[in-house]
């Protein structure tokens, strides 16, 4: 800008000051402003001088009028200054006669005496964005993360982001240098990748490219919102190339299916179920990584994993596949020896839909909170939920509860009076389980490897007829939790506990404690059958004492590792075309019967492509072929 402009706009400036300041304040303030004015116009000036030229006319234009908008912008808020102090100084020029200088400074001392009487600043207008997000938010029924800094106890299903990452556990474990040493130098030259919660993408993947899902918001009621996944066409094709290729019993098909699209969901399941079989868990493991992100990728803008107001319909097929892709991601996270993480994802399935429970998580907490000691978590769970879901008469939750309240009272820390209160609660509530469910001890006494007392075995609560006499759903629910829950009942303490609590459980049957008949008319009336959720939890938890307990109708039916168990009353958004059979008037008997045994049979191609080595090649290649 030129000096002449600079002039220009000094020369306005004054003529304002003189007319508005000359009338109110005392004939120092305007010089001593305008000198002020002065100064900031010179240091603008000189700034301006000093930046570099651009090539272009078009970014000198830009910046003369930022200049003049920032010196415009400085003499507005030197008005606001000189109008907000014209007051005071009229007030003080009146009572007394000491000089500009002083008035100044009385004026910065009572600004901070306002202040700390009031104890807060007042808030510039940009402070208060957070706030109205909320208020948008809460006005279009949407809500924000569980905020529970005010209150004592969070919420049952609350999640942290922080503990979806299993690194975060194993860092207290073994340290950070020791799970992120090796990690450090790749994240230099690693390619980018979309930053995402609940897995890190790794430099052996395949390079990313949407695979055709995407989330949609249905819509929101009452604070919940309902989502649910959607296929594009192009999706659809592969996933019908996918069910073809599940149909012809070859993995190979699936490979080569994978292979072209390396982020297809159900192809990711079901090859990691395969490469499982085989023992090749780490593989099987990276696939169901893989299937995470590609998921965490689709993620709608409003879609969060720690709220608790999400909701997804397990009716839905394509909303089955994340389901099912947390529960195996789980259970990895379980085996690798994180059984915290392992807890938030089960949280997580749990709150997504927590009222039907299509993956029966209820039947997991207790066991992934005793074993990451989250004591006051499972108490909190039992005491808020069995108003509503009667979680006592599940007999993972009756021997659970009393468990927790037992590794509660032996810890260190509490009174002797807690501690002793702790005790009886858990003695009480142990002779209860017991009673309600007595098919459970000797199951889990065998698995334990521990002879019991000839009174105990002689007796008949506890003999062979409280095991034979279980309805099927009780004998189902009791394999379930003797299976999972043996070795949490291997210590000296509990056991010794558990024999004091079976010996009053005599004592009480033999007094003719009303309790018992009561329990047993219980049981007579309940677990008729077990609904189609528990099922589905015992054939993907694979515990072999629970599986052998399935009803045939079951264990007759094709189960199929990326849908297991589809409910009946599914919501199909797509369906499979009609498939065409070439040639099938012409069969033979014998083709007929090879093709109701293998659906893709074809004689004619089958006599020309069958070998013996060619199987065993493609077993002994699957995991090379798996590779990108």
């Amino acid at each position: 800008m030129s000096s002449r402009a600079l002039r220009r706009l000094k020369g306005k400036q004054r003529g304002q000051e003189a007319v508005v300041v000359e009338e109110l304040t005392s004939p120092h303030g305007p010089d001593e402003l305008a000198e002020s004015e002065e100064e900031q116009l010179d240091t603008a000036a000189v700034d301006s001088a000093l930046r570099p030229n651009g090539s272009n006319r078009k970014s000198k234009k830009n910046k003369d009028r930022k200049d003049i908008c920032a010196i415009l912008e400085m003499l507005s808020d030197a008005e606001k200054v000189s109008a907000e102090e014209e007051p005071e100084q009229l007030n003080v020029n009146k009572t007394s006669d000491k000089p500009l200088a002083s008035v100044k400074k009385k004026k910065k001392k009572k600004k901070t005496k306002v202040k700390a009487e009031n104890g807060q600043e007042p808030k510039a207008p940009d402070d208060n964005i957070d706030l109205l997000l909320e208020n948008l938010e809460h006005s279009n029924g949407l809500t924000l993360q569980n905020d529970c800094s005010g209150c004592d106890r969070r919420p049952v299903l609350h999640v942290e982001h922080r503990n979806l990452n299993p690194e975060t556990e194993l860092k207290k474990y073994f340290g950070a240098r020791a799970v992120l040493g090796d990690q450090r130098p790749r994240q230099r030259n690693r390619q980018f990748h979309r930053s995402t919660w609940m897995t890190s993408p790794k430099e052996s993947w395949p390079r990313f490219s949407r695979p055709g899902i995407s989330m949609t918001l249905l819509e929101s009621k009452d604070g919940i919102q309902y989502f649910t996944f959607e296929h594009s066409r192009d999706y659809q094709q592969v996933q019908f190339k996918f069910l073809d290729a599940v149909e012809s019993m070859d993995p190979n098909n699936i490979v080569a299916l994978l292979q072209l699209n390396p982020y297809h969901i159900d192809s990711l399941l079901q090859l990691s179920d395969v490469c499982r079989v085989q023992e090749d868990q780490e593989m099987a493991r990276d696939l169901i990584e893989r299937a995470l992100y590609s998921f965490e990728c689709a993620f709608h803008p409003v879609f969060s994993l720690t709220s608790g107001t999400c909701r997804l319909d397990y009716l839905r097929p394509e909303n089955r596949a994340f389901y099912l892709t947390l529960f195996k991601h789980m259970m990895f996270l379980e085996k690798r020896g994180c059984p915290r993480t392992a807890l938030e994802y089960c949280k997580l399935i749990l709150s997504l839909d927590p009222d039907s429970d299509p993956l029966c998580m209820l039947l997991l907490m207790d066991f992934l909170m005793l074993r990451s000691r989250q004591y006051d978590s499972l108490i909190q769970l039992y005491e808020d939920w069995e108003e509503h879901r009667n979680l006592s008469q599940l007999p993972n939750f009756a021997f659970s509860t009393a468990l927790c309240h037992f590794h509660l009272s032996q810890q260190e820390e509490m009174n002797p009076e807690e501690s002793d209160q702790a005790k009886d609660k858990a003695d009480r509530m142990l002779q209860d389980a017991l009673i309600m469910f007595p098919g459970v001890l000797m199951p889990l006494l065998d698995l334990c490897s521990v002879q019991p007392d000839a009174t105990v075995t002689s007796h008949a609560f506890f003999g062979l007829s409280s095991q034979i006499g279980q309805l099927p759903a009780l004998a189902e629910l009791t394999a379930l939790y003797i299976g999972r829950m043996h070795s949490l009942w291997r210590e000296a303490a509990v056991m010794l506990w558990l024999e004091e609590s079976v010996k009053e459980v005599l004592c009480r049957i033999d007094a003719n404690d009303p309790l018992v008949e009561e329990c047993r008319n219980k049981r007579k009336q309940r677990y008729q059958s077990a609904p189609l959720n528990i099922h589905r939890h015992v054939l993907l938890s694979e515990i072999k004492e629970a599986t052998s307990s399935l009803p045939l109708e079951v264990t007759t039916q094709p189960v199929m590792g990326f849908d297991p168990l589809p409910p009946v009353d599914s919501v199909i958004s797509y369906t499979r075309p009609a498939r065409q059979r070439v040639g099938a008037s012409n069969e033979s008997t014998l083709s007929l019967f090879f093709r109701s045994l293998l659906p893709n049979f074809n004689l004619q191609i089958s006599s020309r492509a069958v070998n013996v080595w060619g199987c065993r090649w493609a077993t002994r290649t699957f995991n090379s072929l798996l590779t990108p």
